[in-house]
Order: C-alpha cells, then sequence, then structure tokens
C-alpha cells in the first residue's frame, strides 16, 4: 500500500484489508523475522561475521519475544546490530494523530488518545509512523534521570492547558514512553544508576512509574534492548538484580575470527572512493593493517578490558589512502595506491584506539604502533611467501649498505631505490608478492619485506625510515642477589 494511500481516519482504517487489528511490536517482528527466514533473505544486511555465532543468537531472541542485552567490548558492532533490527519493523504503523506516545487506534495508553477516540470515534485522525522513528537509542550515562527515561510534570503544559498538576495530561514523556510500539536502546547499561534501573525494571515488569509521587501506569509496548561491557554487566553492584533477571537473552559479540573477514568488514566501512584521483588499495596493504589489529588485541601491553576496536583498521586504512591520496595529487601520479611506508604516516590512528597497561606506558604508544606494523608485516609475508630465502638481502645491509626511500618519491623512482638491493624486486615477484608490470605493487611488496626483516630483527629501520645494518640488542645487566636467598 503506498503512503498517499493510507487510511486518515480509524474508520477508514477498520475497513482497510487487515488494518483493523492490534498487534504487539514483538508479535510484529516476529511475523515479519519468520518471513525473512522463510525468503531466505539476508537477517541484517551490512552485519558481517555473526553469521555462525551471534545472529542465530538473536533469531532465538525475537522469536521468543525477549528483551536482550549484546555484551561486547568496543567496535565489535553492537549498535550496527540493534539498528539493522528495525528493518525487521513494518514500514509504516497507525497512531492516533497528536500521540507523544505514538498509542495504538485499537489499543490506546495515553489519556489524550482515550479521550480523543471517546469523543470522534470513527472520525478520529490517524497518523504514520516510519520505522526509523520508531528506534530510540540512549547512551546510558550517571546523570541520566528517571525525568529523562520516564518523564516529568510539565507546570507550563498544565498552566496551558487548565490541568491540575496531577493530571495524566500534564505529563512531558521521557523517551522509553515514546519509544512504545518500537525499539528502544540503551548502550552501556551497567552505567545507569541504580534507582533509575529501578524505574526501568517497574515499566518492564509492572507497567507502572511514579512521577513525582503521581502514580502513572503505562501498558508500554516496546522491546527493550541493552548493550554493556562484559566485565562491567558481570560486576557485584553494577547492575540490579532484578532488572538483570528480567532480561531475557544475554548475547555475546566478538572480534572477526579472520584477517580475511576482518579484511571484508573494513572494505565495507572505510571510505576509499575519494574524489580526487582514483584509489587501489594492495591485498598486502590490506592486510598488514587487518594484521596490526589482531596483533593489538594480543599484546600483553595493551588494555584487553577496552579492547582494540575494529575501527582501528577501518581508521588506518583511511588515513593510509589519505596520504597516498596526497602524494599522488602533489606528484601528479595516475593512481593513489598506498604502500608499507604509509602506514608508519598513520600511527595517530593506531595509538587513538589503544588503552595501555602500565607497562605500555613506559614504553609509550607510537612505539608500540612501529612494533605492531612490524609484526603484522612478518604475519602477512610469513602467510604470503613463507619460506623464501632472503639471507642475500640480510648480507647486503650486513655488509654496510643502506636504503632509504621516501614516502613521498613516486613509484617508478622508489622501485628504481629498491632496485640497489640485489635481489629484492626479484625476489617479490618470485613470490607472487606483486605483478611484474604492477610497479605500485611491486613497491608495496618490497617495503613488504623489508619490513618483515626488521621484525625479525636481522637488518633495522630508523624513524626516518633509513633501512641498514641489524643493531645488537643491548645487553642487560644481571639483578644483584641482595638478600642471598638466589632470589635477584
Amino acid at each position: 500500500m503506498t503512503t498517499s494511500r493510507l487510511p486518515e481516519t480509524l474508520g477508514a482504517l477498520k475497513r482497510s484489508p487487515g488494518g483493523a487489528r492490534h498487534r504487539s511490536v514483538k508479535d510484529e517482528l516476529r511475523a515479519n523475522l519468520i518471513d525473512r527466514l522463510r525468503s531466505g533473505g539476508p537477517l541484517f544486511p551490512g552485519v558481517l561475521g555473526y553469521e555462525d555465532t551471534v545472529m542465530p543468537q538473536i533469531v532465538n531472541a525475537l522469536l521468543s519475544r525477549h528483551h536482550f542485552i549484546l555484551l561486547g567490548l568496543r567496535g565489535q558492532a553492537k549498535s550496527r546490530i540493534l539498528r539493522a533490527v528495525t528493518t525487521l519493523l513494518d514500514d509504516a504503523m497507525p497512531v492516533v494523530a497528536g500521540s507523544e506516545v505514538n498509542d495504538d487506534p485499537f489499543a490506546p495508553i495515553s489519556k489524550y488518545a482515550r479521550t480523543l477516540i471517546a469523543e470522534a470515534g470513527d472520525d478520529t485522525p490517524i497518523a504514520w509512523v516510519g520505522r526509523e522513528q520508531r528506534y530510540l537509542e540512549k547512551l546510558a550515562t550517571p546523570d541520566v534521570t528517571i525525568a529523562d527515561l520516564i518523564g516529568d510534570l510539565d507546570p507550563i503544559k498544565a498552566a496551558r492547558g487548565g490541568h491540575m498538576l496531577g493530571d495524566e495530561l500534564t505529563i512531558h514523556y521521557g523517551m522509553l514512553p515514546r519509544a512504545n510500539r518500537g525499539i528502544f536502546a540503551l548502550n552501556e547499561l551497567p552505567d545507569l544508576a541504580g534507582k533509575v534501573q529501578v524505574g526501568l525494571f517497574n515499566v518492564m515488569q509492572e507497567g507502572d512509574v511514579q512521577i513525582k509521587g503521581y502514580p502513572v501506569r503505562l501498558e508500554l509496548d516496546v522491546l527493550l534492548c541493552f548493550t554493556a561491557n562484559p566485565e562491567d554487566f558481570t560486576a557485584r553492584g553494577k547492575i540490579i538484580t532484578p532488572l538483570k533477571d528480567r532480561i531475557g537473552s544475554e548475547i555475546t559479540t566478538h572480534y572477526p575470527e579472520s584477517v580475511e573477514l576482518g579484511m571484508a568488514i573494513t572494505q565495507q566501512e572505510a571510505w576509499a572512493d575519494r574524489d580526487a584521483t582514483p584509489v587501489r588499495v594492495p591485498d598486502l596493504v590490506a592486510e598488514v593493517i587487518e594484521r596490526i589489529a589482531f596483533e593489538a588485541r594480543t599484546d600483553r601491553r595493551i588494555d584487553k578490558r577496552s579492547g582494540v576496536s575494529q575501527r582501528m583498521p577501518i581508521t588506518v586504512t583511511e588515513n593510509v589512502i589519505s596520504n597516498a591520496e596526497r602524494r599522488a595529487i602533489t606528484c601528479s601520479e595516475p593512481e593513489a595506491v598506498p604502500r608499507l611506508s604509509d602506514i608508519y604516516a598513520a600511527l595517530s590512528a593506531i595509538t587513538g584506539k589503544i588503552e595501555l597497561e602500565y607497562e605500555g606506558e613506559l614504553v609509550g604508544g607510537a612505539t608500540i604502533a612501529r612494533e605492531l606494523i612490524r609484526r603484522a608485516a612478518d604475519a602477512t609475508f610469513q602467510e604470503r611467501a613463507g619460506g623464501v630465502n632472503t639471507d642475500a638481502l640480510v648480507m647486503y645491509f650486513d655488509t654496510g649498505s643502506a636504503l632509504q626511500v621516501s614516502d613521498d618519491a613516486v613509484a617508478p623512482a622508489a622501485l628504481e631505490g629498491f632496485r640497489t638491493v640485489p635481489g629484492l624486486v626479484e625476489l617479490v615477484h618470485h613470490a607472487g608478492l606483486a605483478a611484474k608490470g604492477d610497479v605500485p605493487g611491486t613497491v608495496a611488496g618490497c617495503e613488504l619485506v623489508l619490513e618483515a626483516l626488521v621484525a625479525r630483527r636481522q637488518i633495522s629501520r630508523s624513524e626516518g625510515g633509513e633501512y641498514g645494518r641489524a643493531t645488537p640488542e643491548p645487553r642487560r645487566r644481571p639483578k644483584q642477589d641482595l638478600y642471598g636467598d638466589g632470589y635477584a
């Protein structure tokens, strides 16, 4: 049914096919989900990597008509999933025109709607609400109040309408009543004050709440979705037990389980289509960027409780492309092709996405970021060209030779610089890291090989980008046994 033909009065709605009925939002989601499962279409477009883990649990929660919570670290697409649930809502929903709480014409909950229907009958005006307007999202913070979520008495509203202050018509409704017949998402639930959690529990369980001592019964029809950090959610005292007990399904999210999947997510989310010049990101560069996040998630110097967001490889990719774009514009190159030296220009996108433990703070975020880049390069090289003999390259630098290729150098000039290292370009082509005719790709492959050797401490790399002989590690002085008990 097109928008122009939607019924505009209660009587017309009753006479329309399938219009004279009341259906809860959970039943609506369930029915539309069943239709989508039968048709075999994608459940939640744009959400990758959860097909066999998270998605089945969400499907079960919706089929069970449960309120649910997503537990996961930052950057695990929790908000993306909640917003994708709205695709299971109807295209348009009829409400009593002028209602602040999306009153169902066949089951109104507000005094305003009940009075209007009693007076106007079948002539009651009907408005239509799209699915996007039926999703409300709120970030829980300690300063969120009952008035924010539930509502408060409005003296101005009472004065203008000539109502008593205790009249229901004087209530200014909060976000939760305004989400009636829709989805209300509350992010970081443990940060919500205890007394507000109690009010939320009352609405979920009993459908009533007291506003400034005035009891209001609201039979809200809403799907409640929450997100939280697993550690905060399980910590004693941060979630009131009755509220936790009323959340039907507890679903744990996770980071991409493979580098290939992470690359697919990054490719989907990163802004790579630039208007200034064509962009081509070599696969090996994209893999190194993705592996930086994987390496960071296992580094003991990085806080595991905060996690390493999937936004890291996304923002790193955008910065890397921007650096290549700048080089292409200033040097009049036909296309922007990132290489590994461009990743070092994106350090700020790495350091801003990691939280360090005490040991990491001593080393410094920039130092750790450079180590992550080199470890990611080595892992990529081993995956793509493991077993290739690099002894000749190491011997070249061991003799005292050095190489520095500016990251602002155009691809042909950079390739000529890498040709001074005997066998380097040939190794890149032989290992399949780049095609022979692909000059920018060959440059990226050469840098990958050298960065892998730096990671293994077979050669060195200065902060200025100069490759040279490996520097020996400083000797550590043995700790002195001060107490003579064999423990230093």
